[in-house]
């Protein structure tokens, strides 16, 4: 990742708009935030925080000297604003002796590392958790991370060591953690409202809608209100392909998507509901934000 000298950076503009720049790095973005908080649904919240205040930070003219460390920066602390917010953040700074060195990387054990669970990652002390997503997930040099999180080298790389031992020791234990469920009516509601959905009866699923239904479809577009929110449908109707799932993710009902002219039929993206009773209150739809789908737990519902 190339670097400004201290002196070009003082001066340097932005190189491109911001909302291009978190476009480009949206993805890589989800990726930090979705292990960061547990969820890809709660680590979208944490990017849109993110645009939101890289956007308001922007137009505030204030001199940017390396785009990317300052939206992983925006981003992390953001994340750590989340945790605090849902009353689960755990110690930002551990007792770890500042004088370790990281232990070398193993290439497989690595790997398994960057493919760990969602729910694994958050087992982690938050300032190990960051360090080790930061490095063996996305690829950062230890100087970056310093950059991005706050902190010294040899704390990162205190925060490094510990993160990785702790995650091996978690992948050699039985995840016994129970399969999600849900009880009735709301299994019924879900199945009803897919069931429709599969058959194109979108006069049924507007009924099932409330007034003041909300809409996103996420990376898009937001929309209010039932008469506002009723085209949505004609998109899908038009593209028969697609076919749903009752299911979770992040054990969140959700309707999961694939293509049925794909061969493999593997689950494509989701889209999460909100009920209020009978009726639906929220659409979230992540059609266009497939990133999601990057270390997301999911399971179909039986």
């Amino acid at each position: 990742m190339s670097r400004r000298t201290s002196d070009d950076a003082q001066s340097a503009p932005l190189q491109k708009p911001v909302e291009q720049l978190l476009g480009e790095l949206r993805p890589k973005l989800h990726r930090y935030c979705a292990r960061m908080t547990g969820s890809v649904v709660d680590g979208e919240d944490v990017v849109q925080e993110t645009m939101l205040k890289a956007i308001e930070a922007a137009r505030a003219g204030a001199p940017i000297l390396n785009p990317e460390g300052w939206l992983f920066s925006i981003a992390h602390h953001a994340a750590l604003d989340f945790l605090r917010r849902r009353a689960r953040e755990e110690a930002r700074h551990s007792s770890e002796d500042l004088d370790m060195i990281a232990a070398a990387p193993k290439p497989i054990e690595d790997r398994e590392i960057a493919a760990a669970s969602l729910r694994t990652f958050m087992l982690l002390p938050a300032s190990q958790r960051s360090s080790v997503i930061l490095s063996d997930v996305l690829g950062y040099s230890l100087q970056e991370i310093c950059e991005f999180a706050g902190g010294s080298v040899p704390a990162v790389k205190a925060a490094l060591q510990r993160g990785r031992a702790r995650l091996r020791a978690l992948a050699a234990e039985a995840d016994d953690a129970p399969a999600p469920t849900l009880a009735e009516p709301e299994r019924t509601r879900l199945k009803t409202y897919v069931d429709r959905f599969n058959a194109h009866d979108f006069d049924a699923v507007r009924a099932m809608l409330a007034e003041d239904v909300r809409l996103e479809i996420v990376n898009r577009v937001r929309l209010d209100g039932k008469t506002s929110v009723a085209p949505y449908f004609s998109n899908y109707a038009a593209r028969p392909h697609w076919r749903f799932l009752p299911g979770f993710v992040d054990r969140r009902p959700a309707m999961l998507v694939y293509d049925a002219d794909d061969p493999d039929q593997r689950l494509k993206y989701f889209v999460l509901l909100a009920w209020a009773g009978e009726r639906v209150v929220g659409i979230r739809d992540f059609v266009f934000a497939r990133y999601a789908m990057d270390g997301a737990e999911l399971a179909v519902m039986d």
